[in-house]
């Protein structure tokens, strides 16, 4: 196997002056906004908005912003896609479901999420043989990486989550020798490997749905693995990711990233702290204006690989209380979801800890009961994670607003 150059360019796009990206926006943009108003869920959204005036992120800052809420509500008013597809349900290759419930189509086309573009720049291409540990069950990770291993030409293994010690055995005897999935869970393989005795082949490592903490990567660096990070969503593919570079997070080609003061629509000033606007060029899912919840920054200057799109800082943070967690997001909503299955619970706190190089998930109960076995179950079903349940009592959580409380350190 030979390790491909990630410094070379995926293609054209990533090595253009930023005048001959501009100009490329320009034409694109009034047919994506066109191409929007045409659906039935974002033709009243956008009425009165004349799609050849939008041609450059400046002008998308008169639009409205689509929230997540505003998602959710809009596919049970239509669902499954609440009207904001460019073609039916029945037209796509795959319909996914991710916690909410939020239904998320995927197109078979080439690259279709555009992960292709962050494996590149991690090195993956003919040859390699990819360990996706995303799941394949209802959410879309699994295929959104899989998709980006044809599109450089390598092999997969849809290995999935869990059973790691089956993990270990595939990974020995199949020489993988990428391995894609939430950050921690490569430490798991790693460590059960070394219990087996098994030397596995992997000197790359393809990471997102989680913080991958400076002190984890520093480790599978000492180990002769290369890892870098990427910023993707369920609804809109790859948003940003780490080069060679290793300088903040390069914005995607195929989408325009705005960073808007939280709960605005208002650009913030260069370097300022702000809530992540995204607006797809997907065709097929034409989504403006998409507020991700996130919080990051833009940074100056183009990457020191040579790419010359626009940089963020990465994830630094939620604008609101939705927190990911072993790589899946917990919602507020959740929260109280599993308050009111328990009459005699007052309220419920989601605690987000770190030990050693895991995420930790503690949910605190307020109640008179004592048996915090009795939450379990709910818990599992309310927020889709396992996590330790704490009975504090009546009146022992802060009267703050606060549902969940992230204490882990990103520094």
């Amino acid at each position: 196997m030979t390790e491909h150059s990630p410094l070379r360019p995926f293609d054209r796009s990533e090595t253009r002056p930023p005048e001959a990206r501009a100009a490329d926006l320009a034409r694109m943009l009034p047919r994506q906004i066109a191409r929007a108003q045409a659906t039935p869920g974002f033709g009243p959204r956008l009425a009165g908005v004349e799609a050849d005036a939008v041609t450059d992120a400046a002008a998308l800052a008169a639009l409205p912003v689509l929230r997540k809420s505003d998602l959710v509500a809009a596919q049970k008013a239509a669902p499954p896609f609440g009207g904001l597809t460019a073609r039916g349900a029945a037209d796509f290759a795959h319909l996914f479901q991710s916690p909410g419930p939020i239904y998320e189509p995927g197109g078979g086309g080439h690259d279709w999420w555009r992960m292709g573009r962050f494996l590149h720049a991690c090195g993956v291409g003919p040859g390699d043989i990819v360990q996706n540990c995303f799941g394949y069950h209802l959410t879309p990770a699994g295929m959104i990486f899989e998709s980006g291993a044809r599109a450089v030409g390598a092999a997969v293994l849809p290995a999935g989550t869990g059973q790691t010690d089956l993990q270990v055995r595939a990974a020995a005897d199949l020489g993988c020798t990428v391995y894609a999935g939430t950050p921690d869970y490569l430490k798991v393989i790693l460590d059960r490997a070394d219990e087996m005795g098994e030397r596995l082949a992997i000197t790359r490592a393809a990471v997102g749905g989680g913080a991958l903490f400076p002190s984890l990567r520093a480790e599978y660096a000492a180990r002769g693995i290369r890892t870098l990070q990427c910023y993707a969503t369920a609804d809109l593919g790859l948003i940003a990711y780490e080069s060679p570079a290793m300088e903040g997070m390069i914005v995607d080609e195929g989408v325009v990233v705005e960073i808007v003061r939280p709960g605005t629509g208002d650009p913030v000033p260069e370097g300022e702290v702000g809530e992540v606007l995204v607006t797809t060029l997907n065709p097929d899912y034409p989504l403006i204006r998409f507020a991700t919840g996130d919080l990051s920054a833009v940074m100056p200057g183009p990457s020191p690989c040579g790419r010359t799109n626009l940089r963020i800082r990465g994830w630094l943070g939620r604008a609101d209380q939705t927190t990911k967690i072993k790589g899946m997001f917990v919602r507020p909503e959740q929260v109280a979801a599993f308050v009111a299955r328990h009459p005699e619970v007052a309220r419920a706190r989601v605690v987000a800890t770190r030990e050693g190089e895991m995420d930790v998930m503690t949910v605190r109960v307020e109640t008179a009961a004592t048996e915090p076995g009795r939450y379990e179950g709910s818990i599992v079903e309310a927020l889709k994670l396992k996590g330790r349940v704490e009975i504090v009592p009546p009146g022992a959580l802060p009267n703050d607003g606060k549902v969940i409380d992230d204490l882990r350190k990103y520094d």
